[in-house]
């Protein structure tokens, strides 16, 4: 007796879903943005990761507190040419003739400006007109700056008093500034998309600022008026890549509640996907020429003002990149899932993919039995009716569907008459 040949493995079909995308290279991912990259999924540790951080920050801010410049603190700033008769004059040779005539070091010094029109600036606390005059003089003794005559002249070196008041008044104006962009900004987002992506928008920005503040503290970057003004300059950048994420994630869910196809958080990781590649070149093309302004103006230049503006502009624009793509759009998920449209939509979702799954396994069994049972069958039936053909030398019985196929070979050449 034949013995019944073993049951095939059963195959096992895979009900993906739309977020699911093939493996490859991680820059071909990137490229065709189909979604391999889960964001959304993994929101709770962006969560764990941004709250971390924005503590770190307030804490610092809270107990170390700012290196504020002259500008808020008030103080005296006394300049000086950089060449001297001994030749070029550095910053470590003023600020130890400054020690030398008040015993005591300069805030900051720092040089400004190349060749010819290079200068010295030492900044310090608020000096008397004494103590002004002992500076100068023991800088022109010390060091011999050049004048405009080509000769050392004492009146090469010059002195400025600078007000806190100033400073302060640049800060108040700065803050309504911040006041009046934030009220526009909530009234355009509200409009134009809704409420949840301009509470998800706004929470990001104010993360923006806070880590862009809290750097500076933990840093210990001295805060110049440059800074307030570079600060105000990177709430629009903030905002850019965030506006064109939730353009995309509005346009990917247009009639999603009579869908199921996909949960707003797999159309929200697909549009976070699509747009991945273009924030990550935005990114980059506005980052160079910030680094460039800081090279020029640190090491070429030496200006502050650009130096200080760079600054808050390059950590500005990380922190505003990375919210923009971690925080905003998984904010934006967790609002709208709490609107009960939106949860029972996504049950529909899951029960569509279950009873998919139930019958993709049913049609396997299916095809599992047929081909284990039922074509053993059908060839002992075909055998059966062969031997019972033989014994009565009858033709045997093709049953439909068996019917042997013409033999094909090379045509013989003999033409039928």
């Amino acid at each position: 007796m034949r013995a019944k040949p073993p049951p095939r493995p059963r195959r096992r079909r895979e009900v993906t879903t739309p977020g699911a995308a093939k493996k490859g290279s991680v820059f071909h991912r990137l490229y065709v943005g189909t979604g391999a990259f889960d964001i959304i999924g993994k929101r709770k540790r962006w969560y764990i990761f941004f709250a971390a951080l924005v503590i770190v920050c307030i804490a610092s801010i809270g107990i170390r507190g700012f290196n504020l410049g002259i500008e808020f603190e008030g103080g005296t700033q006394i300049q000086l040419p950089a060449h001297g008769s001994h030749g070029v004059i550095t910053t470590d040779q003023a600020k130890q003739a400054y020690a030398d005539a008040l015993g005591r070091q300069p805030a900051s010094a720092q040089t400004v400006g190349v060749g010819d029109a290079a200068t010295v600036q030492l900044r310090s606390e608020t000096l008397d007109e004494n103590d002004v005059a002992k500076v100068k003089q023991t800088l022109f003794t010390e060091l011999q700056p050049i004048g405009s005559n080509g000769q050392p002249s004492a009146q090469a070196i010059s002195d400025s008093a600078v007000s806190a008041s100033w400073g302060g008044e640049i800060s108040r104006q700065a803050l309504i500034a911040l006041a009046v962009f934030m009220v526009l900004v909530t009234i355009f987002l509200a409009l134009y998309f809704e409420r949840w992506m301009a509470l998800a928008a706004l929470i990001s920005l104010v993360h923006d600022i806070v880590v862009t503040a809290g750097v500076y503290s933990l840093v210990g970057f001295e805060v110049t008026p440059a800074t307030v003004i570079g600060l105000l300059t990177i709430l629009g950048f903030s905002l850019y890549d965030t506006v064109v994420v939730f353009d995309k994630v509005k346009e990917n869910a247009r009639g999603i509640l009579g869908l199921t196809r996909r949960t707003y958080a797999e159309t929200a990781n697909l549009a976070l996907n699509q747009t991945l590649m273009r924030s990550i070149n935005t990114s980059i093309i506005a980052l160079l020429p910030v680094l460039g302004l800081l090279i020029v103006g640190y090491l070429l230049l030496g200006s502050g003002t650009l130096q200080d503006l760079a600054l808050v502009q390059l950590t500005g624009m990380l922190a505003g990149v990375l919210s923009s793509l971690l925080l905003a759009t998984p904010l934006l998920v967790d609002f709208k899932m709490r609107d009960p449209k939106y949860k029972q939509q996504a049950e529909r979702v899951r029960s569509r993919r279950a009873n998919l799954a139930r019958k993709a396994a049913a049609r396997e069994d299916e095809e599992d039995d047929f081909d284990a049972s039922d074509d053993e069958a059908l060839a002992a039936e075909l055998r059966k009716e062969k031997a019972y053909a033989a014994a009565a030398s009858v033709p045997a019985r093709t049953p439909k569907g068996t019917r042997p196929q013409p033999r094909r070979g090379r045509p013989s050449g003999k033409r039928k008459r």
